[in-house]
């Protein structure tokens, strides 16, 4: 699935509807460039929980939790993580153990650490904004592409 998201309104608006296709629990991988919007993306994931708040990308903490009473997100950004085993000293193991919905920036850098992907969304940078491109990795994930694809031809049709 692939879609272009005009400015950093879609991106939010679309990481919104990807929050509410997920149903609240998976492991999505957030994948790009530097400056491709994951963490914008989140902010819209997020924004699916009623979060409001700032939200910026856990470069140095490595992860940002967020806890919504009945829901758990956990926002990591792995950008700077020299070894993937560097996540079993901040207790990623609990983290990740499948309750929560798991945000996951620079996943290449926690390789044969990481749980599988239930969604993979590559961002890239193109002339009419960004391109999110989806990829399903688990019953979950197909399930949430096929609610996403529903949600967002609806928010669209909204607009």
């Amino acid at each position: 699935m692939k879609m272009v998201l005009k400015d950093e309104a879609a991106q939010v608006a679309f990481g919104e509807v990807l929050g509410r296709a997920l149903e609240w629990h998976g492991c999505v991988f957030l994948e790009g460039d530097l400056g491709a919007g994951k963490t914008t993306l989140s902010r819209g994931v997020l924004k699916a929980f009623g979060y409001t708040g700032a939200v910026k990308s856990p470069t140095y903490t490595l992860v940002e939790p967020y806890d919504f009473g009945a829901y758990q997100v956990h926002h990591f950004d792995l950008y700077r993580l020299a070894d993937p085993e560097e996540l079993e000293f901040i207790g990623a193991r609990e983290l990740l153990d499948g309750t929560a919905l798991n945000l996951i920036e620079w996943p290449s850098r926690g390789e044969g650490w990481l749980p599988v992907a239930d969604v993979i969304v590559t961002l890239s940078v193109i002339e009419e904004g960004r391109q999110a491109e989806l990829e399903a990795f688990s019953k979950h994930g197909e399930a949430t592409l096929i609610r996403l694809s529903r949600l967002w031809c609806n928010e669209e049709a909204d607009s």
